[in-house]
């Protein structure tokens, strides 16, 4: 393996990381604001006279951790199971492709 090679593998691995720590960010954020939002709503709630039970089995309790969390499956499947159904070097085949066409393209 020359210095190109294990540099384009660094390079790869790195953009791997850091694709994995924004998902993790993500999820991280996900739950600490879904935590504080529940939180608030229920105190809010029970101050206003409703019950626990009213509070926790309301739709609009349970919409942003809901929708939020189809937004972090997005995320995942990127993440966790794309690379599985393209392949670990995809966006370098990718890149070759397009560099390729751009420079059959500039010659004509």
């Amino acid at each position: 393996m020359n210095y190109s090679d294990k540099q384009r593998a660094f390079l790869s691995a790195k953009r791997r990381v850091e694709k994995l720590r924004a998902f993790y960010s993500h999820l991280g954020v996900y739950i600490v604001v879904n935590c504080l939002i529940s939180a608030i709503r229920i105190v809010i709630n029970l101050r206003n006279g409703e019950s626990i039970e009213d509070t926790l089995f309301d739709f609009s309790f349970s919409a942003n951790w809901l929708l939020w969390g189809v937004a972090l499956t997005m995320h995942a499947f990127a993440v966790f199971v794309l690379p599985l159904i393209l392949g670990n070097n995809w966006e370098e085949e990718k890149i070759k492709q397009f560099m390729e066409e751009d420079k059959h393209n500039n010659f004509n």
